[in-house]
């Protein structure tokens, strides 16, 4: 089961790291048109559009950040099998179930992986093992 942990681990940072260069295309491209839009035309028009544009573009970048960053993070923690990162998961890839046809799929193996008896056993083994503790 540590190897279907690790691939799913892979799965996510993969399509996260897709989705925050997706966002930084998107600033790039919209921040671009702003700044061409705003040298082009001096007129009341141009000046009201640019910094529309420049705000479409950034709120735009916050949504894809937000969406992305979790999943990088729950990817990472699950190559650590680090114990948090199996509840963070599971509800990034019950998200991912809205994202066909590649979301869809990584969603229900993250699902399948995740509410595995023997994937809780593995990550709370390794709880276990880092803290000294048994609780």
């Amino acid at each position: 089961m540590e190897s279907h942990v690790k691939v799913l681990g892979i799965l996510h940072i993969v399509l996260s790291s897709m989705v925050l260069v997706g966002a930084l295309v998107v600033l790039l491209v919209f921040g671009g048109l702003a700044g061409i839009v705003g040298m082009s035309d001096q007129s009341n028009n141009a000046a009201a559009a640019a910094p529309i544009l420049g705000g479409i573009g950034v709120i735009i970048f916050i949504a894809m950040l937000i969406f992305g960053l979790p999943g990088l993070i729950g990817g990472i923690g699950l190559l650590r099998l680090a114990p948090w990162s199996r509840i963070l998961m599971i509800v990034i890839s019950a998200i991912d179930l809205l994202n066909i046809p590649v979301g869809l799929a990584i969603g229900i193996y993250g699902l399948w992986v995740l509410t595995k008896p023997e994937t809780q056993a593995l990550l709370d083994r390794r709880r276990y093992q880092t803290t000294g503790a048994g609780f």
